[in-house]
């Protein structure tokens, strides 16, 4: 039998709860365990699933529900009882101001799980895209970007999609860090002297990787179908663009953990809570990536066997639709 998914729906307080739920509804998924605040949770369930029977955990501890919801997450995850874990979208200011030492998901799933680089990608749309830099600061972003950190963000990202998403040689596109990839040293050294040597060192362990260019050339190629991901030193160098093509269709794919993890591509957007507004489309596609990447291999998975207060409930489900509208 098949584990469950995990499914966070990240800050009670925004519309994680709503897209979550709803998201699992489209994706016509049965076997799913719920975990988080409780109240939310279930009052999402009654308004947008009722009649389901998603299981939902609301695990103990002092800290945020979303907090001790990631933990609990992860737990399962390694120990195999659940198969994948897609979340919602955290605050990260309200978080911090409660004490979160972690800038997002990404660095505090690498830290629960012991790896110490997560590679943030995004995938599901017209284009892919792989972080070089993530939660840092634009001023702090030169001195982030090493060679070594090129290449494992290279390396990571090549072996996912051969390895998850079944590409047989995927094409990468590298970025620069300066305008024009620095213009052969005018706007800058890292682009020759940082980025380059990566690149090289990544085609010499057999990666087919090109750069850096420009990032206007990398997304055009990418759009073009030239290049399979685009590997972007920072986050808005890679998420801007992403977004105005692709907002709702591209999910959050962390690489490197020992589990399959996918998120929406959004934030909590707290204005829309409670409006019907909300576009559940990409907690759809973070439920169905989830699903994809975790397909294979599943069989014989522990199954869930408790319920609430920190352990896991008992799933009896399958992943054929449920019997609602």
């Amino acid at each position: 039998m098949t584990a469950p998914l995990a499914v966070l729906p990240g800050d009670p307080r925004g519309i994680g709860p709503e897209v979550m739920v709803r998201g699992l509804v489209l994706q016509r998924v049965r076997r799913a365990v719920l975990v988080g605040d409780a109240e939310a949770l279930a009052d999402a369930v009654a308004r947008f699933a009722p009649g389901a029977s998603w299981p939902i955990v609301d695990a103990p501890g002092d800290e945020p529900a979303e907090v001790r919801a990631i933990r609990w997450s992860v737990d399962a995850a390694l120990a195999g009882r659940v198969r994948a874990v897609v979340t919602g979208p955290i605050h990260k200011a309200r978080l911090a101001a409660r004490g979160f030492g972690y800038p997002g998901h990404t660095e505090f799933l690498g830290a629960l799980c012991g790896v110490d680089r997560p590679v943030m990608a995004f995938v599901g749309g017209a284009l892919r895209v792989a972080l070089v830099t993530v939660h840092v600061p634009l001023a702090r972003v030169p001195g982030s970007v090493t060679s070594e950190a090129v290449l494992h963000t290279v390396r990571v990202a090549a072996r996912a999609l051969t390895e998850q998403l079944g590409m047989r040689a995927p094409r990468l596109v590298v970025c620069g860090l300066n305008p024009h990839a620095g213009d052969g040293g005018l706007l800058g050294h890292e682009d020759l002297e940082v980025i380059a040597p990566a690149v090289a060192a990544a085609r010499a362990l057999g990666v087919d990787a090109t750069g850096p260019i420009s990032a206007e050339g990398a997304f055009l190629a990418a759009r073009r179908g030239s290049a399979d991901l685009v590997v972007a030193m920072y986050h808005d160098q890679g998420l801007a663009p992403l977004k105005a093509v692709d907002f709702g269709k591209s999910v959050n794919w962390t690489l490197g953990l020992p589990f399959v993890r996918t998120s929406v591509d959004h934030g909590t957007a707290d204005d829309l809570v409670g409006t019907g507004r909300a576009d559940p489309s990409s907690a759809r596609a973070a439920v169905r990536l989830a699903l994809q990447l975790t397909r294979h291999g599943q069989a014989g998975a522990p199954s869930i066997v408790a319920h609430q207060s920190g352990s896991a409930p008992s799933v009896q489900q399958s992943d054929t639709p449920p019997s609602r509208s």
